[in-house]
């Protein structure tokens, strides 16, 4: 099939016509985000920002611990270190014993966690087709 010319070849269709890059240069766009969608494309990054879009509160490392069973300890603390360099996380030790360690979400993590919801919402529909 072949198309003429103006019918938008090479054009995909946007749901609700909303694309706020369109005519923006791709590899720009790739270079500008590229160090932020490296943090949130690493393995366990999506799946720790997941309880915080559950709660308001902050998260203990230990619920961290308990969610994500699939980590070890090590890519656990580097990746809450990541988030936390990323301005994502702000991390809050506490002097007690046993020690006390929570993780808030700073602006910039609130604005992430609120399109991961985006995502979360649009996976939970189509995960059933």
């Amino acid at each position: 099939m072949s198309e003429t010319k103006g019918q938008g070849v090479n054009r995909l269709p946007m749901y609700r016509n909303e694309c706020s890059f369109e005519g923006y240069n791709a590899a720009i766009l790739m270079k500008e985000t590229a160090k932020i969608r490296k943090l949130i494309t690493k393995r366990g990054t999506i799946e720790m920002l997941i309880p915080l879009c559950c709660s308001a509160q902050p998260i203990r490392y230990k619920e961290f611990r308990k969610l994500l069973k699939g980590f070890s300890s090590k890519t656990l603390a580097r990746r809450l270190k990541e988030l936390e360099e990323g301005k994502i996380l702000v991390r809050l030790a506490y002097n007690e014993i046993p020690p006390r360690v929570e993780y808030r979400l700073t602006p910039k993590g609130q604005e992430l966690v609120e399109s991961v919801i985006n995502l979360m919402q649009w996976m939970r529909k189509w995960s059933k087709s």
